[in-house]
C-alpha cells in the first residue's frame, strides 16, 4: 500500500466514511470523535489491514491538529464570557491537573504494587501514566459542547472550554518532567518548578504578542484575494506554536492565547476566516482521530481491559470530582450541581493518546502498555461521559433557555456602528396593519430582508407581511429600536451589536 494512488484512495474513503459517521453519531447521540477512532481501528492492522505503526508521525499529526483546534477554540471564545470565570478556569487547568495526576498515580501504584496480575510500576512510572491522562481534551470538549447546541447555566460552557483549552500545558509539562526523572534518576523540585514557570510564562507572553502581530498584519496588509487571509492566519497558528516551543515555552498554551487575542480583536474578513477554520478544524480532528485509531492494535486492548476499567472508573468517579471540588473550594459562584457537572465533563480524547506517544518514543519501560491503557480509557470516557453530556446537564437542571437561532447569518464590518436584529412577526405585531409602512419603526432603521417559508426577499414599504415571517432589521439606535419593539409587542427577537 505504498503507491500514491492507493494512499489517496484509502484516505478519501476514510474521510467520506467519517463524515457519514459524524452525521450518524449526531442522530444517535454518539460523539463523532469516538466514531472517527472506531473507523481508524476498523481499517487498521486488525481490520481491513492498513499498516500504520509510526508513533512519531502520529505525534506530528496530533501536534498540527491541536495547533489548529486550540487556535480555533481561542478564536471562538469571547473574553466577556470567560472574564467572570477566568481564575476558576486557570485553577482547574493547573491545580486540578496536578491533583488528578497524584490521585490517579497513587491509585495505579497501589493496584500494580499489590496485584501480581499487572506489571510492577514504580511511583514515578505510575505518576507518568496518570500525568499523560490528567488533562481534559480540548478537541472533545469543544466538539461535543458546541455540536449539542445546548445553553448551560452558571457560565459552565466558557469555564469548561477555558479549562480544556489551557490545561494541556500542565499535563504536557508533568509528562516531560516525569520522563526526564525516570531517565535521569532524579530531578529537584526547584528544577521542576522553574521548568513549569518558564513554560507557562513564555507560552502566555509569546501567544499574546504573536496574536497581536497577526491582528496588525491582517488589518494592514492589502491582499487582492480575500481567500488568502485564512491561509495567512493558519500560518500564524503554526508559527506561534513553533516559535513558542523553540523558545522553551508551551506551544499549546501559546496557540490558544494567540487565538483568543485574534478572535477578540477587530479584524477584516472575520466571518470568512472563522468559516474557514470551522471546516479546517473538523478536517484535522478527523485526520487526528483516524491516525490514532490506525496506530492502535485492538487485540492489544483486551489484556488491559480490567486495569483500564479500574483506572477509568476511578478517574471518572473519584479523581476528577475530588480534584474539581478541591480546586473550586475558594469560589462561591458555582453551585454544587455546577461543580458536579464540571466533574462529569472531564472528557479524555486525542490529547492523552498523543501524550502517550512521548514515553513510547523516549523508550520508557512499559510504554506500549501505557499507550494501550490510555487508549482504552479514552474510549471509555467518550462512551460514558461523551454520550451523557446533555443528559447529565438536564438531570442537574443546568440547561438554560436556548438562544434564538440566527436565520439570516449576515455580518457587517466592525467599523460600522450598528445593531442588527431578527424579529418574529406575530398576529399581535401586525394588528395595526400588515404592510411594512404600518409598523412604527424609529428613524435610521431599515427592514433589510424578509424570510417566508424558506424564501428570502427584500421588502418595500408596500410589502404585505404575514404572521411567522422573519424580519431582518438594521439600525444605528438600539435604544429606539428596542422601544419600538416594546410598543409593537415584539417578544421574540435576536440582537447583535457592532
Amino acid at each position: 500500500m505504498h503507491s500514491p494512488e492507493k494512499i489517496l484512495f484509502a484516505s478519501s474513503i476514510l474521510l467520506i466514511l467519517s463524515v457519514f459517521a459524524g452525521k450518524a453519531g449526531y442522530r444517535f447521540g454518539l460523539p463523532s470523535l469516538l466514531l472517527f477512532l472506531g473507523i481508524g481501528m476498523a481499517f487498521g492492522s486488525d481490520g481491513v489491514g492498513i499498516q500504520f505503526d509510526n508513533a512519531k508521525a502520529a505525534q506530528f499529526i496530533g501536534m498540527l491538529a491541536l495547533s489548529i483546534i486550540l487556535f480555533s477554540g481561542g478564536m471562538d471564545t469571547k473574553l466577556k464570557e470567560i472574564k467572570p470565570v477566568a481564575s476558576q478556569g486557570v485553577v482547574l487547568a493547573t491545580l486540578g491537573v496536578l491533583l488528578t495526576t497524584f490521585l490517579t498515580g497513587g491509585f495505579i501504584y497501589l493496584i500494580c504494587h499489590y496485584s501480581t496480575e499487572y506489571a510492577t510500576l514504580t511511583l514515578p512510572e505510575s505518576l507518568l501514566l496518570a500525568a499523560v491522562m490528567s488533562s481534559t481534551d480540548s478537541a472533545s470538549v469543544f466538539s461535543i459542547l458546541r455540536s449539542k447546541g445546548v445553553l448551560l447555566k452558571e457560565n459552565l460552557r466558557p469555564t469548561l472550554e477555558l479549562e480544556s483549552g489551557s490545561n494541556d500545558p500542565m499535563a504536557y509539562l508533568l509528562t516531560l518532567i516525569l520522563i526526564a526523572f525516570i531517565q535521569s534518576g532524579g530531578m529537584s523540585i526547584a528544577e521542576a518548578a522553574w521548568m513549569l514557570v518558564l513554560q507557562l510564562v513564555i507560552g502566555a507572553i509569546g501567544g499574546f504578542l504573536l496574536g497581536k502581530v497577526a491582528v496588525r498584519i491582517v488589518n494592514r496588509i492589502n491582499v487582492n484575494n480575500a481567500s488568502l487571509y485564512p491561509i495567512l492566519i493558519l500560518a500564524f497558528a503554526f508559527l506561534t506554536y513553533s516559535v513558542v516551543t523553540l523558545c522553551k515555552g508551551n506551544g499549546y498554551l501559546g496557540v490558544y492565547i494567540a487565538g483568543l487575542v485574534f478572535g477578540n480583536s477587530k479584524i477584516i474578513h472575520k466571518r470568512s476566516i472563522g468559516t474557514f477554520f470551522d471546516g479546517f478544524t473538523w478536517l484535522w480532528q478527523i485526520v487526528m482521530f483516524l491516525s490514532l485509531g490506525l496506530l492502535v492494535n485492538p487485540h492489544e486492548l483486551l489484556p488491559v481491559t480490567h486495569i483500564g476499567l479500574g483506572i477509568g472508573i476511578f478517574m471518572i468517579v473519584i479523581a476528577r470530582p475530588v480534584s474539581v471540588f478541591l480546586s473550586l473550594l475558594p469560589y462561591r459562584n458555582f453551585s454544587w450541581r455546577a461543580r458536579l457537572y464540571i466533574s462529569w465533563v472531564g472528557l479524555r480524547g486525542a490529547v492523552p493518546i498523543i501524550f502517550a506517544t512521548y514515553p513510547l518514543l523516549a523508550g520508557i519501560e512499559h510504554a506500549q502498555w501505557f499507550f494501550n491503557i490510555v487508549f482504552f480509557i479514552t474510549i471509555l470516557s467518550l462512551l460514558v461521559q461523551g454520550t451523557t453530556v446533555t443528559y447529565v446537564a438536564r438531570l442537574l437542571h443546568l440547561i438554560d433557555k436556548p438562544e434564538a437561532k440566527e436565520e439570516f447569518g449576515m455580518e457587517l464590518s466592525e467599523d460600522i456602528r450598528s445593531v442588527m436584529s431578527e424579529i418574529d412577526l406575530t398576529p399581535e405585531v401586525l394588528a395595526h396593519g400588515n404592510r411594512l409602512m404600518d409598523l412604527n419603526l424609529p428613524d435610521h432603521t431599515l427592514a433589510v430582508m424578509v424570510k417566508r417559508d424558506g424564501r428570502y426577499f427584500i421588502p418595500t414599504g408596500k410589502t404585505v407581511l404575514k404572521a411567522n415571517d422573519k424580519l431582518l432589521m438594521i439600525s444605528d439606535d438600539d435604544k429606539a429600536l428596542l422601544q419600538s419593539y416594546e410598543m409593537l409587542g415584539v417578544k421574540d427577537y435576536t440582537l447583535k451589536q457592532n
